[in-house]
Formats: structure tokens, sequence, C-alpha cells
């Protein structure tokens, strides 16, 4: 063994500069440190001097395995290495602090996003005037002229540094592209990857994504490798464009090069995915995400609550709840304010309720777009107690409120008959200064005194509408011919439809249907001449039709062929409207034979497809969704069809059910009374249900008794 000793040696570490992308560590001297002082090294040796013949490495020199920059490390301050390269040597500073890391976690397959902090700036003689030479370049004309004829100006001979540091602080995207050229073309140096991520950043602010995908592709035929970075700006910049075949084809390529998607592209191609309607797509990468110890944000459970939210996918809104808690991710109001929508699209206003409550409970502070969906929901389902609720913690709490919320609450009040709160919180955006009222929250108010009938404030509502300014709409023309033609108000009713074609107002099908109605309200012959006056401006064809099944000559299959004329004039949504009004107005003139006619066409054309239902136990008719007298048409064709089986002898189930629904709008017509009273007149032996409300049941005995004394004076139809 050989002998300790002891010395006392000059120690020098020399930087290597043969790495020109090597950061200079030091570029001023380190307080109290003499580089002339000795300083004592006591070891032992214990190896054989062959051994310690060896050479020992440098452990400034040795270098790390190569892996992929991130964003930020690529685009650090480079001030520190614009400066001539300079052999320096290195102080020893003190021993830097251990980091712990814990074993036991599992390295992440999927990139982080999180971004080292910056370094300060070192003092660089050249800094301030490189900045100055950027700012001359933005300030310049925006041409290519005026551009490179400042370049010619650039203070340095280029190089990747200080070429660099100029293209990230050019603006627009033209000139940042210009000066991106004009390195390529002169070829100071070779372009790497950082340059075409920085650009392409630039481009995808822009929306050019065109630009980007031709930079991509030219840096696969220069060999230029295509990083995280790279391949998540094209994917990203895509979507912005909405190119989405063109992000998931890049996805594909990111992947059969085994790069792995940062928390970002993953996020971005999930969005893509989604648009598409691929849910199975996106259910799979999400999965493969989590299975790779990604951790999901935000942004992607708000991607996802949307996507099952539009397609009204209950089952898919549990799934996304269900993985935020097994991620224990707490929503924030983002995804709170999506998870509300989607509930209310799905059609469960009381789990968008209960999420809104633990919006509340969680500390969260309802914004605008909250409040609007909640109330959306609430007036839809007719909530009149949680409507109220709402709006007295909206003004106790002073929740924040934009035009768009004023509106809806409008509706809301409308959508439920609560004509009080509704004028107060009309008068209120009178008074207010940001919040006057436009047409859409005239026509609110308009349908809430049409809704109750209250034709004198509709009027004066209607006349104010002139007065102030304010564009009356086909909505708001629509609701006050409703409630003038169920006044019997004619006269008021042509007046208003007049000045509305005067205002340039295209009626369409809801304000015909509209005047459908109130034909079949008429009394008098006059009456009805008026109205449809005001229809054959709107829709000739509908007045023809209406001539035509007024006639009792028009064949079946005449009317059926015109009838179906008229509906592919319609629009889905008006189509069995239309129907339910013409069957009113045949009823209303005792064509009841014509009104059958137009049931049968409108169960052939799909208008009423649930109207009838059969189980081994119970035969039911479904009429929610029919008029006063189109219900009372399909009960007697119903009762008639039953007459037919019971002579036939055929066997019927043990229970008979009529199902009109409940309206839960305060100045809702009543088509349940106006049903149980038809059955009255027929002698029918339905009976209110104890168990649901809007139901009439019977059962087969009682039926059968009652059909057995109307078959022999029956015919099709009982009545």
């Amino acid at each position: 063994m050989a002998a300790p000793f002891s010395s006392a040696l000059d120690v020098h570490f020399a930087v290597s500069q043969s790495d020109p992308k090597r950061p200079i560590f030091f570029t001023k001297r380190l307080k109290h440190q003499n580089p002339s002082q000795r300083f004592c090294i006591s070891c032992k040796t214990t190896k054989s001097s062959s051994s310690s013949s060896k050479p020992q490495q440098n452990p400034l020199e040795e270098q790390s395995p190569k892996k992929t920059q991130s964003l930020s490390e690529q685009l650090q301050p480079l001030s520190t290495t614009t400066l001539p390269k300079k052999d320096q040597a290195a102080r020893l500073s003190s021993n830097p602090k251990s980091t712990w890391v814990n074993p036991s976690k599992p390295k992440r397959s999927v990139l982080s996003l999180q971004r080292q902090k910056r370094s300060p700036h070192a003092y660089n003689p050249q800094l301030r005037e490189l900045k100055l030479f950027a700012k001359k370049l933005n300030d310049c004309e925006n041409n290519e002229g005026a551009f490179l004829s400042v370049l010619e100006q650039f203070p340095h001979q280029p190089n990747r540094e200080n070429s660099l540091l100029i293209l990230n602080s050019l603006k627009p995207w033209q000139k940042a592209y210009l000066f991106f050229n004009w390195l390529k073309t002169n070829t100071f140096f070779p372009m790497e990857t950082i340059f075409y991520n920085v650009m392409m950043k630039y481009l995808r602010l822009g929306g050019q994504f065109e630009v980007i995908e031709e930079l991509a592709n030219e840096m696969v035929s220069n060999e230029i490798p295509l990083d995280n970075i790279t391949y998540s700006t094209i994917i990203s910049c895509a979507r912005r464009c909405y190119h989405f075949d063109k992000a998931v084809e890049w996805f594909e390529r990111m992947y059969r090069t085994g790069l792995m998607p940062d928390e970002v592209t993953y996020s971005a191609i999930l969005d893509v995915y989604a648009k598409l309607g691929k849910v199975e797509e996106v259910i799979s990468l999400y999965e493969r995400g989590v299975a790779s110890s990604w951790k999901p944000d935000m942004v992607t459970f708000s991607v996802l609550a949307k996507m099952f939210g539009v397609a009204g996918d209950y089952e898919g809104i549990k799934y996304v709840l269900q993985e935020m808690k097994s991620v224990e991710v707490k929503p924030n109001l983002v995804v709170y304010n999506t998870l509300i929508e989607a509930m209310g699209r799905a059609g469960k206003p009381g789990f968008a309720r209960n999420l809104f409550e633990d919006l509340i409970e969680s500390g969260l502070s309802p914004n605008e777009k909250t409040l609007t969906a909640i109330a959306k929901i609430y007036g839809k389902a007719r909530w009149e107690k949680d409507a109220l609720k709402l709006w007295e913690e909206m003004k106790s709490k002073n929740w924040p409120v934009d035009f768009i919320l004023y509106n809806t609450l409008l509706t809301m009040f409308a959508d439920i008959g609560l004509v009080e709160e509704a004028e107060q919180l009309f008068i209120d955006m009178k008074r207010s200064e940001n919040f006057k009222p436009d047409s859409w929250s005239y026509t609110a108010m308009l349908n809430i005194y049409a809704s109750g009938g209250n034709v004198d404030k509709a009027m004066e509502l209607f006349e104010e509408m002139f007065e102030v300014g304010v564009e009356l709409n086909v909505m708001g023309t629509t609701c006050l011919i409703q409630c003038l033609g169920k006044t019997r108000r004619i006269d008021e009713l042509v007046r208003a439809f007049t000045v509305s074609i005067q205002q340039e107002i295209e009626p369409d099908d809801r304000l015909c249907g509209c005047l459908l109605s109130v034909v079949s309200l008429c009394d008098n012959r006059e009456d009805i001449d008026k109205v449809l006056a005001c229809l054959h401006q709107a829709n000739p064809r509908l007045v023809e039709f209406v001539e035509l099944i007024e006639d009792e000559k028009s064949s079946l299959d005449t009317v059926k062929e015109e009838f179906r004329r008229v509906l592919s004039d319609t629009k889905d949504d008006a189509r069995r409207p239309f129907c339910n009004c013409l069957i009113d107005i045949c009823r209303s003139k005792n064509l009841h034979e014509r009104a059958h006619d137009l049931l049968y066409l409108g169960t052939l054309y799909g208008l009423y497809p649930r109207l009838h239902n059969r189980t081994a136990d119970e035969w039911s008719l479904n009429v929610r969704t029919l008029s006063v007298g189109a219900a009372k048409t399909a009960l007697e064709e119903w009762m008639g069809t039953l007459a037919k089986i019971v002579k036939r002898g055929e066997a019927l189930p043990e229970l008979f059910s009529a199902q009109t629904g409940t309206g839960t709008h305060k100045f809702a017509q009543g088509l349940s009374n106006s049903f149980g009273s038809h059955l009255k007149e027929l002698g029918a032996p339905f009976k209110n249900s104890e168990d649901k409300v809007g139901c009439f049941v019977a059962t087969r005995e009682d039926l059968l008794l009652w059909l057995q004394s109307k078959i022999p004076s029956s015919s099709t139809v009982i009545s």
C-alpha cells in the first residue's frame, strides 16, 4: 500500500470550447476569490501507481446523454452565448444542493410541460444593440423591399445565436417569415429544428397551417429532425384552423416516429377526434394516455364533457365525472360550465342543478356563462322554485351579469310564467346604462304577455318598440299575433302583421303555423278570410291546401299528394304543428272525416312516431305532442280500431291508457282537461290515474263492455 501524501497544488480547470453550443459558465470573477491562492488537498492512495497513472477525466467535461430539449430549453436566454468564444478559467464554487428523488414514483412516459426557471441575463454588450436592431425591423414598413433594406444593416455577422434572438423578437408573422427565408437563402449557418419551431409558432398565431405544413415537409426533405414541439405545433395549428383530418394525419405520423405526445398535444388531438365525432377513438386515446402515466388536465376533461354533452350522452358525462374523481382532479369553473351545459343538452336538469350546487360549495363563484346555462335549464324544465332561488341569489350575492344573461333570465321567466319578476328585470334593464333592452328583450316580454293573454300590455309594448327605435323581429311578431288571435282581435292582428311586413320581416314557418292556429279559432268567415289573406302573403301554397281540404269533393289521393308538397317546403320542426293546426281547422268546420284523413297522412309521413305503444299487459295512446283537436281525433281513431279488434274476437291486454302529459307552464292551455272532457262526451270508461298525472286508464273489462255497446252503431269512427 502506498503511503499517504500531502502537497500544495495549483488547480486550474480549463473549460473546453470544442462544443460551440456549450455555454460559458462564469462571465465575471467571484467575490473573495484570489486566482493565485493555493490550497491543500489531502488524499490517500489505495492502489498501485500503475492504476493511478490513468488520466483523470474532468468532471466538467463529462457529456450527459443527448435528449430532446424542451421548448423552454431551446428558447433559453441567448445573451450568454452571443459573445465571441474565448477560453476562460472556471472557478470552483460551493457544492450544489442535492435533489431528492422519490424512487417509488414511476417516471412519466408522457412528456411534461413544466418549465424551468430562466437564468437572469448576463452582461452582454451586443444584447442591447441586437434588440434595437430588432425594433428597427419591427418598425419598418410591412413589405419585402423595406424589410430587406433594413436587414442589410445587420450589426454583426449573422450566426446561430444572434439570428435566433432576432427571430424571436419579430412581429407580425409576415416579417418573421421574411427573416426566416432570408437566413435560409444566405446559408449563414445550417438551419436547425429550433428555427423551424420558432417560425411555426409565429405561423400558428397567424393561422397559416398550409405554410406550416410546407415547412414540415421541407424539414423531412432536408433531413432536419422533427421533435415533439414541432409535431405539437403542427397538430394544434391544424386544430385551430379546423383542418381536423390533417391534425389526425400528423398525429399518426408522430406516433410512427416513436415520439411521445405531451399534455398539450394529447388535449388538442382529443378535441380533434371529438369534433370529428370519433367517440371510440377519443376514449381509446384517453385511456392509452392514462395508462402511460399521463395525468389529464382540465382542458381534456372539458373536451370529453363537451363531446358527450353535444351528443346528449348522459352515461358518457358520468364517465367523465368518474374519471375526474379517479385521478383526483377537482373541476375548475370552465369544466363546471361545460358539464352543466352538457347536462342541459342531455335533458338532465336535476344533475345540472347538483353540479351548480357543487360549484358553489367548492368555493368557486359562477360567472355569466354559468348563470346563463343554468337559467336556460331551469326555464326549459319549468322549475319555478329553482328559478326564483337563482334570481334571489344573483341579487344578494352580486353575481356578474351580461347582456346575454339578462335576456336569458327574461326568457326563463317567460317560459315559467313569472310575470312580476320579468317586469321588474325589464325595468332594471331600462334604467341601466349598459344593458338597455334590445329586440330579444322585448320579444321575451311579448311572449310573457301573449302566454298570459294580456293583450293590452302586449300592444303597449309593441307601440313602445317603435317609439324607442327597437327593431321588431319575427319571433316578436309571432308572439303578438298569437296573443291577438287567442282574444279574437283580428283587426289588430292584421295591423300587426302588416307592420311587420313593412319592417321587412320575413315570415317563417312558426309564424305561418301561428296564423293557421288562429284560423281554427275564428268564429266567422269574415275573420277567417282576413287571417288567410295574411297567411297568403307568407305562404300561398299553405292557403291553397286549406281551401283544398275544405272542399269535400277533394279525394284522399289529391289531398295526400298536395300535403306531401306542403311538408317538403316546411322545416322538420314545423311539420307536426302544421298538421295539428290543419286537423284543428277541419274539426272547427265539422269536417271530422277530413280530420281523420290528415291524422292518417301525418302518421304515414312520420309526424307521430310514438302515438301508439303496445306491450303484453298494456296498450297506450300518447297524445302529448298533439293539439286538442288532433288529440280528440286520435282518441276517436283508437277507439274505432279497438272496436274492430273486439268485433274480430282478438285478445286484449289487461290495461289501456291515454297519456296527455301535464302542462308545466303557468299559462298552458290544458290538453289534459280538454281530453278528459272529450272522454266524458264519448262515455268512455277512462279515469284519471292515481299514480301518474296527465294519464287516463281503463281496464279491459270496462272498455270491453263499452265497446260492445258501441259496436252495433259503430263504423270506423266512434263519436
